[in-house]
């Protein structure tokens, strides 16, 4: 008997998939486990591996189409068997019949010049006639002739607008054309202006949207801002890795530092649930990453019981992963608290949207080399501006401001973060 095969639910905010790839082609036998298509859901393209057996009696969506979860995307069952009555209304050809199409679209696609070209052909010939070129003399005032030289201009380009196609001064002058001097293309005003380019929304960003929408304007946010001298972080951290010949970055010694700081500052290290706060006793921390389609952020969990080498290493990790879309779901789901460093970037400092359901977000900016005052004296001193965004219906002011004098505390005396 024939069976549906429908779009999975590939992670926790996945409302549909894009059909990346397919691997199987109508008429083709699937075996259970057998890689079928590849999908791009929300945060990373994944392999779909068949739950089913039987032949490949029908596809839906073609590569690069979008279907909602538990769509329809392809019909299993035995060679010749009939399927209609799984497809809902919808038309499609028998398993045979798919084959042939599928071999006339290859033959129309074997030569796409011609399908291309022939529309091509007709407007040249159109716009040579009404320039009045069908011969081998081409209509134009000596004024004309003579502006078109200087512009540098193709005459057999330009369209006369008078008595039979006859080019005059005007006809020149209103093209925006470079000299030959400049050797650049013949470029028409008309085609410059108002010029633009659409782009489908990836699934990443869709998510994106309407997960920081949602965030945004149901959680109350407010933001505490904070200043930390960094002078013994980048000793330290110069130390060890000079030591250890590991590479340590800044962002591995605030994550650490904010692991053991939410160990003091439980309220912070919680999640609004609609009906009740939940305080989580683990501490898994959520690293925002950057990726050409927008922004994945997987998890260090049990942060705070893990040193600075293996943070390192994981975060060197998922971030390379981030960036093939090899990230799966356990990678990304279940965060307690999230950190959005655009130090790297030269940001100063920012703000940052809730990771929802977590009540904060830590926002880290670059370190700035700055005059401070150390024993009533200015002095160089190097600052980091951290600003942390507050669920105000979890996290109340006095709490969020005792959680940054931790972090800043740790940071400022990081032999702290090794003890």
């Amino acid at each position: 008997m024939a069976e549906a095969v429908k779009m999975p639910k590939m992670s926790d905010t996945m409302t549909e998939g894009v059909l990346a790839k397919w691997h199987k082609k109508v008429g083709d036998t699937v075996k259970t486990g057998e890689l079928v298509a590849e999908i791009e859901t929300d945060k990373a393209t994944m392999d779909f591996e068949s739950f089913q057996e039987g032949t490949l009696l029908y596809i839906g969506p073609k590569e690069g189409e979008a279907v909602p979860v538990d769509g329809l995307i392809a019909i299993l069952g035995k060679p010749g068997e009939d399927f209609s009555g799984l497809l809902g209304g919808a038309t499609a050809a028998p398993a045979a019949n798919s084959q042939k199409e599928m071999s006339a679209q290859s033959s129309a696609m074997a030569n796409p010049v011609v399908a291309v070209l022939e529309p091509v052909k007709e407007n040249t010939e159109q716009s040579y006639s009404e320039n009045g070129h069908g011969d081998a003399r081409i209509k134009a005032s000596p004024l004309a002739k003579k502006i078109a030289e200087e512009k540098g201009i193709d005459l057999s380009q330009v369209k006369g607008s008078a008595d039979h196609g006859r080019i005059v001064k005007k006809d020149v002058e209103a093209l925006s054309i470079p000299t030959k001097a400049e050797s650049k293309p013949v470029v028409l005003a008309a085609a410059v202006e108002g010029t633009f380019e659409d782009m489908p929304v990836s699934q990443m960003r869709k998510t994106i949207a309407r997960r920081l929408s949602e965030s945004l304007f149901t959680a109350p946010h407010f933001y505490l801002t904070m200043s930390i001298e960094m002078d013994k972080s980048i000793e330290l951290r110069k130390q060890i890795n000079e030591a250890s010949g590991s590479k340590i970055s800044f962002n591995d010694l605030v994550l650490k530092a904010v692991a053991l700081s939410l160990k003091q500052h439980p309220k912070i290290n919680s999640s609004w649930l609609g009906d009740k706060i939940r305080f989580n006793h683990s501490i898994h921390i959520g690293v925002a990453v950057a990726v050409e389609e927008g922004l994945l952020v997987p998890v260090i969990r049990n942060a705070d019981q893990k040193g600075l080498g293996q943070i390192s290493h994981e975060v060197k990790d998922f971030v390379g992963k981030a960036k093939d879309k090899k990230l799966q779901p356990s990678d990304w789901e279940g965060s307690t608290f999230t950190i959005s460093n655009l130090g790297m970037f030269g940001i100063d400092e920012f703000t940052a949207i809730i990771n929802s359901p977590d009540a904060c977000i830590l926002a880290i900016g670059g370190i700035q080399s700055v005059p401070v005052v150390k024993n009533n004296e200015v002095v160089p001193g190097n600052v980091m501006k951290v600003t942390l965004s507050c669920d105000h219906r979890v996290v109340d002011g006095a709490t969020g401001a005792a959680f940054l004098q931790t972090v800043k505390d740790l940071l400022e005396s990081p032999l702290k973060i090794l003890i």
